[in-house]
């Protein structure tokens, strides 16, 4: 037990550290300030894994952690392309994911954000085109904003998230 003890001690931080400059707090402001203004304080959100490695996932998941906690900013991931503002896209398109995510993208209420995160989703990444793969999602639905990374990390996915919401300025909710 000493032996171990004394690993974890000598070891160290094997972390990476935390991006200091990336006033997340800030951003948040910034992200509900938009939100009241054109969604009525609500932005739901349905993500799509097209094909992706997961590690696209792991940082998406990572924004509902207690520290990034993106519900705080009113932004809500939903089950449904139907209750959904904009569709997340992570990973290139596979032949078999295709059909499912035009279907997503159809199920929408229009107008809808189509949003690529990550290196695979924006530009096929290590994959590209091939007989298993599509490419890119503008290669299936048309694209309106793209986060690059591989993978984003949670405050480069919430920075692309303002970009798409100040993209779209006469995207509001109805009621």
């Amino acid at each position: 037990m000493l032996r171990i003890l004394h690993r974890v001690i000598t070891t160290g931080t094997l972390t990476e550290p935390l991006d200091a400059s990336a006033s997340l707090e800030s951003l948040g402001i910034e992200v509900r300030r938009t939100l009241g203004a054109r969604f009525a304080g609500s932005f739901a959100i349905r993500h799509v894994d097209a094909g992706s490695c997961n590690g696209c996932e792991l940082e998406i998941h990572a924004l509902g952690n207690p520290y990034h906690d993106l519900e705080r900013f009113g932004i809500r991931f939903v089950a449904s392309p139907r209750h959904a503002d904009a569709l997340l896209v992570t990973g290139v398109v596979s032949r078999h994911m295709q059909e499912a995510l035009l279907r997503a993208h159809a199920a929408m209420a229009k107008p809808g954000l189509v949003i690529a995160a990550g290196a695979c989703a924006c530009d096929g990444g290590e994959f590209g085109t091939s007989y298993a793969s599509c490419g890119a999602v503008d290669s299936v639905l048309p694209v309106d904003v793209r986060i690059p990374g591989c993978p984003p990390t949670p405050v480069v996915l919430l920075r692309g998230l303002l970009a798409a919401l100040g993209r779209e300025a006469g995207l509001t909710r109805p009621g």
